[in-house]
């Protein structure tokens, strides 16, 4: 059974944000990066954009072109496209697949309860500007290292989806340090400190060919871009994790360790769709994190709330940040690939759980 709540928000939903374009609707506002600035939570939240005009029997696709201001749409016809679910299409002429939205990043920012929205930026934080983001920037994860806010975030386009990396002291002046991690690869957490002297990171590779199905890896750098040492870190398998296994909050110092929060996915053989995801938890080495010291025997949490439940896909909670008040946790994640929620939970019951 998952952990007894002791709150549950539904911070941010699509109609709170406004668009980035008049030829653009905003369909999701998710997935958010999380950071403790002073006494707020500020979160870098990505915004799912689809096009507002319909043309029956057509397919409109959006992108951004490096060379151009404004989004771009690709109208095609609905017999020359293979609907995968209702995020991603095939291309018939060429086997290629498409988003049907392109995202970008929005700065909102939550007061000191960390469960009350103070502001949303009425425009664009980070928008796609490079080649390597023509179908958009998406779930980033916020690490602060040495003085900086570094994040991750996924870049999606024709060479496939990336992991890249960027930084800020302020969440208005952002370097780009460019791909890290190349096709197709997601979900890279960055420790909040140099272990062995050395960066550390989770990342999940995603091969072509499945001989197992996604799991989480861990790697090492001597500068942040760099990155080798790679291991299997965990590969999942229960039940409730048949299907795929994640990182997703940044590790956290714990007394007896890191507390890894990951996501997991459970698919029926045969079911289509994406499958339910939930949020569960693991402990790694603090000197030797590619050690796995604990781990949850049940998820933590799963889609309960009709906000989880209910929307673009149904049945996902999928964690990208978090932050310690006391002695409770606020996690923070997309409900429904629609929403952004906020639960709390004691942090004794979560280690208690391990």
């Amino acid at each position: 059974m998952p952990l007894q709540r002791v709150d549950t928000v539904c911070l941010i939903r699509p109609e709170d944000v406004p668009p980035s374009h008049e030829s653009l609707r905003v369909l999701s506002a998710f997935n958010p990066g999380v950071a403790q600035v002073g006494d707020e939570v500020w979160l870098l939240v990505r915004i799912a954009e689809t096009p507002r005009e319909q043309r029956p029997g057509w397919v409109g696709l959006p992108r951004y072109a490096p060379d151009k201001p404004e989004p771009v749409i690709d109208w095609l016809p609905e017999s020359e496209v293979e609907w995968i679910d209702p995020r991603v299409v095939r291309l018939r002429a060429t086997g290629h697949t498409r988003l049907t939205f392109v995202s970008h990043l929005r700065l909102v920012k939550l007061d000191s309860s960390g469960k009350r929205v103070q502001a949303i930026a009425s425009t664009p934080t980070m928008r796609p500007e490079t080649e390597w983001e023509t179908y958009g920037i998406e779930d980033p994860r916020i690490t602060f290292l040495e003085g900086r806010y570094f994040f991750t975030y996924v870049t999606v386009s024709p060479h496939g989806a990336c992991t890249a990396l960027a930084s800020t002291v302020d969440f208005q002046a952002i370097t780009r340090h460019g791909i890290i991690f190349p096709p197709e690869n997601k979900d890279v957490l960055l420790f909040p400190e140099r272990i062995r002297d050395e960066y550390a990171a989770l990342h999940r590779p995603n091969p072509n060919t499945h001989f197992h199905a996604p799991e989480m890896w861990i790697a090492y750098s001597p500068d942040l871009i760099r990155w080798g040492r790679h291991q299997p870190l965990y590969g999942g398998g229960r039940e409730w994790e048949n299907d795929r296994v994640g990182g997703s909050v940044p590790p956290m110092r714990v007394p007896e360790g890191w507390l890894e929060i990951y996501h997991a996915t459970r698919r029926l053989p045969g079911e289509r769709g994406v499958g339910v995801y939930t949020a569960a938890t693991m402990l790694l080495h603090p000197d030797e994190p590619e050690r796995i010291l604990k781990i949850g025997t049940e998820p933590i949490l799963v889609p309960e709330a009709d906000f989880e439940r209910e929307g673009f896909v149904p049945d996902v909670i999928f964690p990208t940040g978090a932050v310690v008040r006391d002695d409770r946790l606020l996690i923070y994640y997309g409900a429904a690939d629609t929403c952004t929620g906020v639960s709390e939970l004691s942090l004794q019951a979560v280690l208690e759980g391990l």
